[in-house]
């Protein structure tokens, strides 16, 4: 029986730094500070996503653009970037519905995603295709022929792979790239699909626009793709990544309005909490002890139990809560189904 696929890369501490990194800021601002809980703001990031991914595919229109267009006003632009605005608001509304594993959603997703814009949409390529950075060819896709093979292998590691939803959609992404499925929209549905696997994981990242962050490192995104090929793995672009979503945590907690702002102090403790939970498993005396707390109720009610309600940090023995040999850690991995 042949062995299952599983994509080469390795974890390196700069990985394993980032993780616990952004556990931490997901941690203040999604236990703590309640981020993207306001449809308001929730509303406004989506827009900031969509408006910086079809940047990176040469979409002209601005911010005040796509979010009138999202708004159902009348727009002056091409109609072809008025429809990718549409088409985008429509798939990123769709994520919940769909598994991240499924070949059938990511093909209606394209479908959304490319619907009158190409003829093939919600289907995979057929030609040759690569990924173009300017009049220079810096990836050369598999051909064709394979693609329905490569895209069963990756869709199969998704679903049993036991890697942290950090790491798993770092990998998807670099893979589709890689893959290259679509005649079209394949960086659209790489992120896409990325933000998907990390909102199964916690409910903010569907939110976060982690793309704007993106299109400024544009030129470094395509450099690190290049990289990853000529090094025959994704490590480089899984710390790129990684690096990404820090920088988007932290520029959506730096422009939280000032009364929605996490206690500094507070802030630091669920840091140094989480930074200790990334190592394994720990007792609520040790978890306590790290952020230099005393092991008393009050302190478990302020700083723990807001991470077990966001889904950020798990019982090790969840029937036996009271159980002297309870520890916690980060979230293990769901499946992605």
């Amino acid at each position: 029986m042949p062995t299952p696929y599983t994509p080469p890369y390795t974890i390196t501490p700069g990985i394993l730094s980032l993780v616990a990194e952004i556990a931490g800021e997901v941690g203040r601002l999604g236990a703590l500070a309640g981020a993207g809980s306001v449809p308001k703001l929730r509303r406004e990031n989506r827009i900031r996503s969509i408006h910086a991914s079809l940047a990176i595919e040469n979409n002209t229109l601005s911010l005040d653009q796509v979010s009138s267009v999202i708004a159902g006003k009348r727009v002056m632009g091409p109609s072809r970037e008025i429809q990718e605005v549409k088409n985008a608001f429509a798939a990123y509304e769709a994520m919940p519905s769909w598994k991240p594993s499924s070949v059938k959603d990511l093909l209606a997703a394209h479908r959304l995603m490319l619907e009158d814009l190409v003829d093939g949409a919600g289907k995979v390529r057929s030609r040759a295709v690569g990924i173009a950075h300017g009049k220079r060819i810096v990836h050369l896709a598999p051909p064709a022929a394979r693609v329905p093979g490569l895209m069963k292998d990756l869709l199969g590691w998704l679903k049993r792979s036991d890697a942290h939803p950090l790491i798993a959609g770092c990998v998807f992404h670099y893979e589709l790239e890689f893959i290259h499925p679509f005649a079209d929209g394949n960086g659209r549905m790489g992120r896409l699909w990325q933000t998907l696997i990390l909102s199964q994981w916690n409910t903010l990242f569907a939110f976060l626009p982690v793309e704007t962050v993106i299109r400024d490192q544009q030129a470094d995104y395509y450099k690190v793709l290049a990289a990853c090929d000529k090094a025959g793995n994704s490590t480089a672009f899984i710390e790129f990544l990684l690096a990404a979503l820090l920088t988007a945590l932290r520029e959506a907690a730096a422009s939280r309005p000032a009364g929605e702002q996490v206690d500094e102090q507070l802030s630091e403790q669920v840091g140094l909490i989480l930074k200790a939970c990334a190592q394994g498993p720990r007792t609520k005396a040790q978890l306590l002890a790290s952020a230099g707390l005393a092991n008393a109720y009050l302190n478990y009610k302020r700083h723990i139990q807001p991470l077990l309600q966001a889904g950020i940090l798990e019982m090790t023995l969840p029937d036996k809560p009271n159980s002297r040999l309870q520890k916690y850690r980060l979230t293990a991995p769901r499946s992605p189904g």
